[in-house]
């Protein structure tokens, strides 16, 4: 027997089998945590094949770096997508605009169906993030970055005046969560999923923050302040989920007050302090633009 072509089969098996390995290991794996149990011997052998899967999808990590480096350095559809930054934000409006639209309208049906202002408040809070999503997109969708400078400070600093009067309904959610203690409880899984999505979706909201400064574009930079603004508040709804999905009765109900309050507290300052920061900065530029006009 070779050992040596043995152990390459294992280790680097055909593409066509690692993928189907994905489902199956995770199908195994989600029910035997959810229906079967974690002491059973479908348990055991779901956790030896997404450690398996895992390792062996590592390994292909180089070969698809280089794939994917090839493809982007070929494909002219890519070689676009990665120069394009104007087809890239737009790509991200429009998508952003569908989410929170859908969303919102989700949030207050939810509000109508429940009597409740903890969804009228969410909902009113993402009716707001894609009403500046849609005048921005208007705005991208006509002009290249810089051509309208003017334009695009004014929608900057109105969207700095509008993350003002937001602050108000992420004010009642911060008074709901904390006050009447509105919390949901949700599956560890579910829960797991919620805190993966928010923290990735807040990580690359930062990076996006400070990569778009470069194309000096006030419209592209308040795009990502919005993608920002919501991606902190889902830090907010994951932290109560979290603490009413993986609380084990240690923490009393007044500690966990304060630490959603201090959060929300936080996060309210935060955004206040951007809205600020856009309405004084797209002021200020606005100013020296009009006297270079004047001027020139």
């Amino acid at each position: 027997m070779d050992w040596k072509k043995l152990g390459k089969a294992i280790l680097f098996p055909h593409i066509a089998i690692m993928i189907l390995l994905v489902p199956i290991a995770t199908v195994l794996l989600v029910g035997s945590m959810v229906f079967i149990g974690t002491e059973s011997v479908i348990a055991y052998i779901s956790y030896v094949l997404a450690a398996y899967t895992l390792t062996v999808w590592c390994f292909k990590i180089p070969y698809l770096i280089k794939f994917f480096k090839t493809f982007k350095d070929e494909n002219k559809y890519a070689r676009r997508w990665q120069d394009d930054a104007r087809l890239r934000v737009n790509v991200s409006l429009f998508g952003s605009l569908a989410w929170n639209a859908l969303y919102g309208i989700f949030q207050l049906w939810l509000g109508f169906y429940h009597h409740t202002f903890w969804f009228y408040s969410l909902g009113a809070y993402y009716i707001c993030l894609a009403i500046m999503r849609f005048f921005l997109v208007r705005h991208t969708s006509k002009y290249a970055p810089g051509e309208k400078m003017q334009t695009e400070l004014k929608k900057y600093r109105t969207c700095g005046c509008v993350f003002l009067v937001m602050n108000l309904a992420l004010a009642l959610i911060i008074f709901f969560m904390v006050y009447w203690n509105r919390t949901f409880e949700y599956h560890m899984i579910t829960a797991i999923a919620m805190a993966a999505y928010t923290f990735t979706a807040l990580t690359a909201a930062i990076v996006n923050v400070i990569k778009y400064r470069k194309y000096n574009s006030p419209v592209y930079s308040a795009s990502k302040v919005i993608s920002l603004a919501a991606a902190l508040v889902s830090m907010l709804t994951l932290e109560s989920t979290m603490l009413t999905t993986f609380g084990d009765g240690t923490m009393t109900a007044t500690t966990q007050k304060w630490m959603l309050g201090a959060t929300g507290g936080a996060i309210s300052l935060m955004i206040v302090l951007t809205a600020i920061y856009m309405i004084v900065i797209g002021t200020k530029k606005l100013k020296i633009l009009r006297s270079e006009v004047k001027n020139g």
